[in-house]
């Protein structure tokens, strides 16, 4: 197993991901991709530098990534592959994953079904408990929560800090304060 998988670091092995080798046959590459997608699909957060639009292939013309739409590749298949074991380890990507697990619309359900699936539901109960305690009104993360199995919590340094799925103000109109907001993707029109 290699070392520099999100897998080694939580001590578990890696396994053959049949929503990476989906990923794959649309297109996308490997890790670099999915982030790209989750930005145009609204984690503009997250957007950093070069093109975001266009999907590397080596054998055939590039499709672009508004070409793979959800009804290809779901929200919730995009935050899983994001979240995967078997990736090499980012804490970016689990940052980003994080941003789409927690995107408008999502099925608590198909990302509790998917996250045993990939054999990531560790990771996806650490994030789950995270976003209750940023949002402990939003019934998503109490259900997610309650569809998955009990799990230790992963060590901290193998996991972004809460704070790293929030953004955070320390000055409001009220005064000096933390207010944390989770950052999710902005669907396109609600800018």
């Amino acid at each position: 197993m290699s070392k520099d998988t999100l897998a080694y670091r939580l001590g578990t092995t890696t396994h053959v991901s049949p929503l990476l080798m989906k990923a794959r046959r649309l297109g996308l590459r490997v890790p670099e991709d999915l982030c790209a997608l989750a930005v145009q699909r609204g984690c503009r957060y997250y957007a950093g530098g070069g093109d975001l639009t266009t999907v590397v292939h080596e054998t055939a013309p590039p499709p672009t990534m508004a070409d793979i739409g959800t009804e290809d590749f779901s929200n919730e298949e995009l935050a899983m592959a994001l979240l995967s074991i078997v990736l090499p380890y980012s804490q970016h990507r689990l940052r980003v994953g994080a941003a789409m697990l927690g995107a408008p619309g999502n099925s608590a359900l198909k990302l509790a079904r998917a996250a045993i699936h990939e054999r990531c539901e560790l990771v996806v109960r650490y994030i789950a408990v995270c976003g209750r305690r940023v949002e402990p009104e939003n019934l998503f993360w109490q259900e997610l929560l309650r569809r998955l199995p009990e799990l230790p919590t992963p060590t901290v340094d193998t996991m972004p800090h809460i704070s790293r799925f929030v953004a955070m103000t320390g000055v409001t109109r009220r005064g000096r304060e933390t207010v944390m907001q989770w950052i999710r993707p902005v669907p396109p029109g609600h800018d």
